[in-house]
């Protein structure tokens, strides 16, 4: 019998790993896919992620692997600035700065710090009862007997649709193209996250290693024509934006919906909680996603630090956490919505430029700041 079981081995679930074997507690993490491999897409990890990184001890690994970004500006298609916001000050004040990175990458990392011998793959959770502990009975036909388990599986986290019961995908109307290319972009981006806003329409990237990009194309379905492909659909950007895109290989990108998890009352049960996307998916808009997720590993361990009662500790997580994660998930999905209007991009263009800098650093901050 396990005393903790972690159902999936995301960031989410990595970051928990490291932290409960700081606490010195015994875990098997169990992951669907048959390896650890360079699959997925860039990500960025925000100021916030970083100090818990660091204090995991893994914060220099992690900045070696990806690129450091002191930068995120929002553009007009043709790359002409709206509005930007310089975490520079920030920076300075915790002690850390964003990084962009390969998922996978970062996986790794994570990956070899809790050691692989406490990560079990090629197992997808069927299903999962309580009877005394819990019973998890994966479909390779391994049944795993566990007293705590940890649902870190995503937003169609199992681990919740047959415990928790209640969850409800919303879908943006948005389609996401997420790209990765090996490419020179001109200097004056290498340390600066860009996201360009048309009708209906976004085109973001950002360099992870020395040519290594990252790119993601988002367009609202109703205006989407799927009679062309990808580059069809955003001819009116920039040139160096269909560079991008025509220099990637097919293989190379991941089409998929954005979609988040309407707010649900209670992360946990009876020595089961719920973690990151499977609790609390948000879409990406703010680049939160797995942020909030190393953020929910991290009030865990302290918690842990003074109270081995877990389901004590699953509750005041949920109440120290909640109303920060409903703060990101709701200005996520606004800002989602403005940035892809079809009408009014100009006004709203003109009022995103008279937003002071400082507005900006205020706004990045109550994101970035840790709870504990």
């Amino acid at each position: 019998m396990n005393q903790i079981s972690i159902i999936g081995a995301g960031i989410g679930g990595l970051t928990l790993g490291n932290v409960l074997k700081q606490n010195h507690l015994d875990l098997t993490i169990y992951e669907s896919a048959p390896e650890i491999k360079p699959v997925g897409s860039g990500i960025m990890m925000a100021i916030n992620a970083m100090q818990i990184f660091d204090k995991l001890g893994l914060k220099e690994k992690i900045e070696k692997a990806g690129n450091k970004i002191h930068g995120i500006s929002i553009t007009d298609e043709n790359l002409k600035l709206i509005s930007k916001t310089d975490v520079l000050e920030l920076e300075k004040k915790y002690n850390s700065c964003n990084v962009a990175i390969h998922r996978a990458d970062l996986q790794r990392i994570l990956a070899e710090s809790i050691g692989f011998e406490n990560i079990q793959l090629n197992h997808s959770l069927h299903a999962i009862k309580k009877s005394g502990n819990y019973i998890l009975n994966f479909e390779n036909g391994n049944t795993i007997e566990s007293e705590i388990v940890f649902g870190a599986d995503g937003i169609k986290s199992k681990v919740r649709n047959q415990v928790i019961e209640t969850s409800t995908i919303r879908n943006t109307g948005q389609i996401c193209w997420r790209g990765l290319v090996d490419f020179d972009l001109p200097e004056k981006f290498h340390h600066e996250a860009i996201e360009a806003w048309e009708k209906g329409k976004r085109f973001g990237f950002v360099k992870m290693t020395d040519r290594k990009i990252y790119w993601y194309a988002v367009i609202n379905e109703e205006i989407y024509n799927r009679n062309s492909n990808l580059l069809e659909n955003v001819h009116s950007f920039h040139p160096l934006v269909n560079q991008i895109i025509e220099c990637t290989l097919k293989e190379n990108i991941i089409l998929s919906d954005i979609i988040d998890l309407t707010p649900i009352p209670k992360w946990y049960s009876e020595n089961l909680c719920l973690i990151g996307d499977a609790a609390h998916a948000t879409t990406p808009n703010l680049g939160q996603g797995a942020c909030q997720a190393i953020e929910d590993a991290y009030i865990i361990g302290k918690l842990l630090e003074n109270n081995r009662n877990f389901n004590k500790v699953f509750k005041e997580f949920q109440q120290i956490r909640r109303k920060k994660v409903d703060h990101v998930v709701s200005t996520s999905w606004k800002i989602g919505q403005i940035s892809q209007w079809e009408k009014g991009t100009l006004l709203r263009n003109f009022l995103m430029g008279l937003i002071p800098e400082k507005i900006n650093q205020k706004l990045v901050e109550k994101t970035i700041r840790l709870e504990r």
